[in-house]
C-alpha cells in the first residue's frame, strides 16, 4: 500500500457519490469556482475562454471533524468529491511522516494500513483533480485518543505459514463478547484475499468467534492472506480492539474422505483421484456415528481415550489409541482399532468413531492435514451444527445468514479484490 492512492474517474470508472459519515462533525469543503458563463448564441462557454473545460472538481473531508480530538486510532478518512478525474489522499503526523493507506473502491473513504498511534495529531489532505487539470485541495487536522484501558484481544486459530486442508475455515476469536450492533463494523475490517480468488464470507458463530469459509471447498494450493484491522476499533461499552492481525497461510492438496454406512467403506480422494478404499466400522446402534460433513480438527499420533466419567456404564473405558484424528467435539475420531478388524467393512461396533486397521490408519494419518473434510452418510444420527467445525454441514444459503453484513454475490471480476467484510 502507498501513502497516496489515485482513484480514476475516467470512462469505465464510477463517479464519486456522497460519502458516509464515519464520525459526526463539521464539514470541510473546498471548491474551485468557475467564472460566470456567457452566451453567444452557439452555446455556453467558460469566461476564461476554454470552451472544452468541464465542471470544476470539488473535495470535502467529512470525518474526522476538523480539529477533532479523542478520535479512535482505527479511524478512516471520510471524503466526498465531485467531477474529479483523479483523487489522492495523504495523511501525515505532526513530524511530517506519511501514513500508508488506501482509498476505497468507491472513493468515499481512505483507510490507514494499520492503526494510528494513540494521542497523536494527524493532518489529512484530499486532492481532487478535474478535467481541466486544476486540483481542489482540502486539509483537516485531528488528534487520536489516549490509549484506552479496556482492550479486546483478537486471535487467529491459524498461524503464518500453516498448511491446511480444503475444508479449513478461518477462525478468529475475541477476548470479549462483541455486541451485535458492533459486529458489522468489526466485520468490515476483516478481509480475506485468496489466490486464486474464490467467493467466501464471514459467519458469526457467537459474539466471541467468527469464521470464514469459501462457497465451495478451497482450491488446492490456494494462498491465503487475511487481515483483521481492529486495532483501536470501538467494540462497545468503552472497549477497543487491542491490535491489528495479519496471517498468511496455504491450502495443501485436496484430500477428501467419504464414508458410506451401507458399504462400511471409506473412499479417499486426493486431488480428485481415488487413492484408497478402506474398510471401516462405525458406531453401533446404541452409539451411532454422526452423518454429515465434518473436518479434521486435530491429529494425535498417540493418545488415551478415557471415558470413565460417561453416564452410561457401558461407555466407560480407558484405552490407548494410535493415529487419532478428531472430527467432532463430542468425541468422534478416525483412528486405528486393531481390535475391530474382523468387523471392519462388515458391521458397526464402535462407540461412534470411524475404526480402521492400524495399517490403514497410519497411511491415512500421513495423507491428511487439519481442515481436510470427511462426509459420513447413512447412519442413525444426524450431525449437529456446532459439534466440531461444521461449516460444510450447512448450505451456502444457511451460512451467509450468519454474516453481520448483508450478503451480495460478487461479479466474477470482483473476486480478485474482495470488499472489506467479505
Amino acid at each position: 500500500m502507498r501513502a497516496i492512492r489515485e482513484q480514476s474517474n475516467r470512462p469505465g470508472h464510477r463517479r464519486r457519490g456522497a460519502a458516509r459519515a464515519l464520525l459526526s462533525g463539521a464539514l470541510v469543503t473546498v471548491v474551485l469556482l468557475a467564472g460566470g458563463c456567457t452566451g453567444d448564441g452557439d452555446g455556453p462557454s467558460w469566461q476564461d475562454g476554454d470552451a472544452e473545460s468541464g465542471p470544476k472538481a470539488t473535495a470535502s473531508i467529512t470525518a474526522p471533524a476538523a480539529d477533532a480530538t479523542d478520535v479512535p486510532a482505527s479511524t478512516e478518512i471520510a471524503l466526498t468529491t465531485t467531477d474529479a478525474v483523479s483523487t489522492t489522499v495523504e495523511v501525515k503526523d505532526a513530524a511530517g511522516a506519511a501514513v500508508e493507506g488506501e482509498l476505497s473502491e468507491d472513493g468515499t473513504s481512505w483507510l490507514p494500513a494499520g492503526q494510528l498511534d494513540y494521542g497523536t495529531a494527524y493532518t489529512a489532505t484530499v486532492t481532487a483533480t478535474g478535467d481541466d487539470g486544476k486540483p481542489a485541495t482540502v486539509s483537516s487536522t485531528f488528534t487520536t485518543m489516549p490509549e484506552p484501558a479496556n482492550q479486546v484481544r483478537v486471535t487467529s486459530f491459524l498461524g503464518d505459514g500453516q498448511v491446511v486442508g480444503v475444508g479449513m475455515p478461518l477462525i478468529i476469536n475475541f477476548g470479549r463478547d462483541i455486541p451485535e450492533k458492533y459486529r458489522a463494523d468489526v466485520q468490515r475490517r476483516m478481509t480475506v484475499t485468496a489466490t486464486p480468488a474464490q467467493e467466501g464470507i464471514w459467519h458469526w458463530v457467537s459474539g466471541t468467534e467468527v469464521r470464514y469459509r469459501p462457497k465451495e471447498f478451497w482450491q488446492p494450493n490456494t494462498q491465503l492472506a487475511y487481515k483483521i484491522q481492529t486495532g483501536g476499533l470501538p467494540m462497545g461499552d468503552g472497549w477497543y480492539g487491542r491490535s491489528d492481525l495479519t496471517v498468511d497461510a496455504k491450502v495443501g492438496a485436496s484430500v477428501i474422505m467419504e464414508v458410506d454406512n451401507r458399504t462400511k467403506k471409506m473412499t479417499v480422494r486426493k486431488n480428485g483421484k481415488v487413492v484408497r478404499t478402506i474398510p471401516v466400522s462405525l458406531g453401533k446402534p446404541k452409539t451411532p456415528s454422526s452423518s454429515g460433513t465434518m473436518v479434521v480438527i486435530e491429529k494425535l499420533k498417540e493418545t488415551v481415550f478415557d471415558t470413565r466419567d460417561a453416564p452410561d456404564p457401558d461407555n466407560r473405558y480407558v484405552i490407548d489409541i494410535e493415529y487419532a484424528q478428531r472430527i467432532t467435539w463430542g468425541g468422534e475420531f478416525i483412528h486405528s482399532a486393531p481390535w475391530s478388524v474382523a468387523s471392519q467393512g462388515k458391521s458397526n461396533v464402535s462407540h461412534g468413531c470411524v475404526n480402521m486397521s492400524e495399517a490403514n490408519a497410519k497411511w491415512l494419518f500421513g495423507q491428511t492435514t487439519i481442515g481436510d473434510p470427511i462426509t459420513v452418510k447413512g447412519t442413525e444420527r444426524r450431525l449437529q451444527n456446532g459439534n466440531g467445525w461444521t461449516e460444510w454441514n450447512m448450505s451456502w444459503d444457511e451460512y451467509v445468514k450468519g454474516s453481520a453484513i448483508p450478503y451480495e454475490a460478487p461479479a466474477d471480476a470482483d473476486l480478485a479484490s474482495p470488499a472489506p467484510g467479505a
